[in-house]
């Protein structure tokens, strides 16, 4: 196995139709608990073994699942980053989220299908071999293996249609809500809807399920922040990125030494610094790369010898809510151009700041005109 730098703790294992699959460190854990529940239980290695069959089983079912929303996300042109497997289930991290009702809602629903459809081919099998038992005899560890796998897949189909956003039926919910609402509104009547479903999984997870412990705490967090983006890509909309960029910065050369940088850190707020070179951006020499820099190079060295070559940039008449993503990706720096000549730089720290006084501005307003007298 790989490691990789996607997720903590997290192992490349395959790539499949150009996604990377991980696995994190912590769905080790369970096929090791798995295992020993089944050794304790019934002293035998074929026991052992076929219960960590029917998790591998359940998994793969799991993954075919993430591919779902992933390959339906691709037909929208949107890329999938890697599919992590948990222990609570799988994760497929999109580049963005489909901004059409319409997409999201395909996209959401794609992975609860692939589930139907896996359910739907096990009960054919189930009645050509006749291998049914009664659903009251089924349990984790023991009964027919398709028919466990088969109902384990229906029940994956109702649990994750349930509007616990951000799992796909809370999403589903959103899609529905946006095709009448603004996607703002929609997304944080969705996002309550979540945390109070959130609430009912952690008081059901005390009285003995600890699984729906972690569930309530994930869904609590990820509603909480799919709300706060939401909220920020309203209040970003229409902004273009000449007025969220910030015009008072330094710049270095490429034959400025590790030792200028240092002292433009020291004695500046700015952390990093664009490489310019006869009027166009060389590179980029971000404050870790510095740090890592003066670790393994003399303060002497020109800046060219460690600085990011490849880097992206944007366009000051770009709006800043296109750009977020790229902030989220390449070191919250970019580079702002007008005409290929650089104007600005762009930050998520200066994008945060204009957030909070764009909604400070906005909930002044109201008040304000409040306090207008009629007819004046």
């Amino acid at each position: 196995m790989k490691k990789t730098d996607s997720m903590p703790w997290s192992w490349k294992v395959a790539r499949v139709a150009g996604i990377d699959l991980h696995v994190h460190a912590t769905f080790l854990i369970l096929l090791a608990w798995i295992g020993v529940s089944h050794w304790l239980e019934a002293r035998s290695i074929t026991a052992v073994l076929v219960g960590v069959a029917f998790i591998l089983a359940l998994f793969t079912c799991v993954v075919l699942h993430e591919f779902g929303h992933a390959l339906t996300a691709r037909q929208f042109g949107i890329g999938t980053r890697d599919i992590t497997l948990l222990p609570i289930g799988g994760l497929a991290r999109l580049e963005r989220m489909p901004r059409r009702p319409l997409e999201e809602f395909l996209v959401a629903i794609a992975g609860p299908a692939v589930n139907v459809v896996i359910a739907a081919l096990l009960f054919t099998w189930m009645i050509v071999s006749g291998d049914w038992q009664p659903v009251d005899g089924l349990s984790v560890a023991h009964g027919s293996f398709a028919e466990r796998l088969m109902v384990v897949n229906a029940g994956l189909v109702l649990f994750n249609l349930l509007p616990a956003f951000p799992m796909d039926g809370g999403r589903v919910l959103r899609a529905v809500l946006a095709t009448r609402l603004p996607h703002a509104r929609a997304t944080q009547i969705a996002a309550t809807v979540g945390q109070g479903m959130a609430i009912l999984f952690g008081f059901i997870g005390l009285l003995g399920n600890p699984m729906l412990l972690f569930i309530a705490l994930f869904v609590w967090i990820g509603a909480a922040q799919e709300s706060g983006a939401a909220e920020m890509q309203s209040v970003l909309a229409g902004v273009p990125v000449r007025r969220a960029m910030i015009t008072d910065f330094r710049v270095l050369a490429p034959g400025n030494t590790l030792q200028d940088a240092v002292d433009l850190v020291l004695t500046g707020s700015q952390q990093d610094f664009p490489v310019v070179d006869q009027g166009r951006v060389t590179g980029i020499l971000a404050r870790s790369r510095l740090v890592s820099a003066l670790s393994q190079h003399d303060r002497s060295t020109p800046v060219a010898v460690v600085m990011h070559r490849t880097f992206p940039t944007v366009d000051a008449s770009e709006m800043v809510e296109d750009t977020l993503e790229r902030l989220n990706a390449n070191g919250h720096l970019l580079p702002v151009l007008d005409r290929a000549t650089l104007v600005g730089l762009l930050t998520m720290e200066n994008v945060a700041e204009m957030i909070m006084i764009e909604k400070a501005a906005g909930m002044r307003r109201p008040a304000q005109d409040e306090a207008i007298p009629p007819g004046t």
